[in-house]
């Protein structure tokens, strides 16, 4: 145990979750796929600007924020223990390992959990709104890994 803590860093840790919050922004924004998933959800995309609360504001974009920390905590914690193994732990094979965690855990464990929950039972559509959901995470968890593997 006390291996895994030397390995492992908090630093590229935190900037990783940064990056991982805004690439986030970027990927559900209104010029990217912000529109496509609304209407694969079946949902309008509304003409004014939604009001929240404080709270439900901090909510949503904390929650957001805290879920892809835990999410690059628990990838940092796997390179640590990788980094045991192998000091000469690389960017690429970060990424390779945030590509392979966030394929083969993160998305195909949502995937029925998406085909059911589709309101009017469109598995088409549900299949392009997974794709657009865990293709944000894939991308910046392979991120996230590259930036924790490139770090010494």
């Amino acid at each position: 145990m006390e291996i895994l803590l030397t390995n492992f860093n908090l630093l590229p840790v935190l900037i990783a979750s940064v990056v991982s919050f805004v690439i986030g922004a970027l990927w559900f924004g209104p010029k990217t796929f912000y529109p496509v998933w609304m209407r694969a959800l079946g949902r309008e995309i509304p003409k004014e600007r939604v009001k929240m609360s404080a709270g439900e504001t901090f909510l949503m974009f904390g929650g957001t924020y805290v879920a892809a920390l835990v999410q690059v905590i628990t990838l940092g914690v796997i390179i640590a223990m990788a980094r045991t193994l192998d000091p000469n732990f690389s960017a690429g094979t970060g990424a390779f390992f945030g590509f392979i965690f966030s394929v083969g855990l993160g998305a195909f464990a949502s995937l029925s959990h998406r085909m059911f929950s589709q309101p009017d039972f469109k598995v088409y559509r549900s299949i392009k709104v997974w794709l657009i959901e865990v293709g944000q995470d894939v991308i910046c968890l392979s991120i996230a890994g590259a930036i924790i593997g490139a770090w010494v």
